[in-house]
């Protein structure tokens, strides 16, 4: 009977124990969640205060809450709206969204299931222009779209990726193929189906995790893109929501930064709301994409 109280008391210690170790865990995980998260809770809190109420401390918590920074700021110091640039970031997102899925799709299929001449050395040369800097290309671009007459036009800003330029995504669509039986691929053929109709009814649905981060990633670099449209956009009318957060700042006199910061939450909220609508996929399609098969 002793024994039993004893056994008894062991294990009560263990489970509070292990209580204890996984509240530290929580207490732990939430204080560095608190901290990385901080800036964009303030960034969201600021936006529904005052100009002055923004430098007068830390919190978030905005003591007098207005719309202000909302309404001024969308009017943009321009004679467009902030409704004008988010079109604008949507004309340039949705084509290079779509045409980077479906070139790095067919250029991974190809170097993931098919041999040809120099396979090896198109896939060094991917390999080394994802080494790349972009700084090093912006020049030679540059010139080549000048030569085109593509100058102040969206299409530099997505061509290149429509025609599966971003050996990033190539390499990962690679991996993730790699990772992927090709035993349905070869019962599809022995059905009759060619390569283009493999690839569409039994390659892309294994796909989608993958598809779904590349076109994640893409949607967020674009939308992010500061430098690209700062090259080769000059007419403000076609400006992204990017470069239009720039107007709002005027190094001459003072402005208002509560403009700034809610344009800077509609700018973001997008990105976040896409994000945390395919969190599940975008973290499936990373982690089977660093599995080689």
């Amino acid at each position: 009977m002793d024994m039993q109280a004893f056994n008894d008391a062991q294990a009560a210690r263990r489970a509070r124990l292990m209580m204890l170790q996984q509240s530290i865990r929580y207490v732990l995980l939430f204080a560095v969640g608190l901290v990385m998260l901080y800036p964009l809770i303030w960034l969201v809190g600021a936006s529904f205060k005052t100009n002055s109420e923004i430098f007068a401390g830390a919190g978030f918590l905005p003591r007098n809450p207005t719309l202000d920074g909302y309404i001024h700021g969308w009017q943009t110091s321009t004679p467009y709206t902030f409704g004008r640039f988010f079109w604008n970031s949507f004309l340039i997102i949705l084509p290079k969204v779509i045409g980077t899925a479906i070139s790095c799709t067919l250029a991974a299929y190809a170097f993931a299931r098919f041999d040809f001449p120099l396979k090896k050395v198109f896939f060094v040369s991917v390999i080394a222009i994802l080494l790349l800097p972009n700084v090093v290309t912006r020049i030679p671009q540059y010139i080549l779209f000048r030569d085109f007459g593509w100058l102040d036009t969206f299409l530099p800003l997505w061509v290149p990726s429509a025609l599966a330029g971003d050996a990033f995504f190539v390499f990962m669509l690679v991996q993730f193929l790699r990772s992927l039986p090709s035993d349905m691929e070869e019962a599809a053929r022995v059905d009759g189906a060619n390569s283009l109709q493999t690839l569409l009814y039994i390659v892309v649905p294994m796909l989608a995790p993958a598809l779904i981060s590349v076109c994640l990633f893409q949607f967020m670099w674009t939308m992010n893109d500061f430098l690209g449209p700062l090259i080769y956009l000059s007419s403000v009318d076609k400006y992204p929501v990017s470069l239009a957060l720039k107007l709002s700042i005027d190094t001459t006199e003072a402005f208002e930064w509560n403009r700034i910061l809610a344009m800077s939450v509609l700018t973001i909220a997008p990105a976040l709301i896409i994000f945390f609508a395919a969190q599940r996929y975008f973290i499936e399609g990373i982690s089977a994409g660093g599995v080689k098969g």
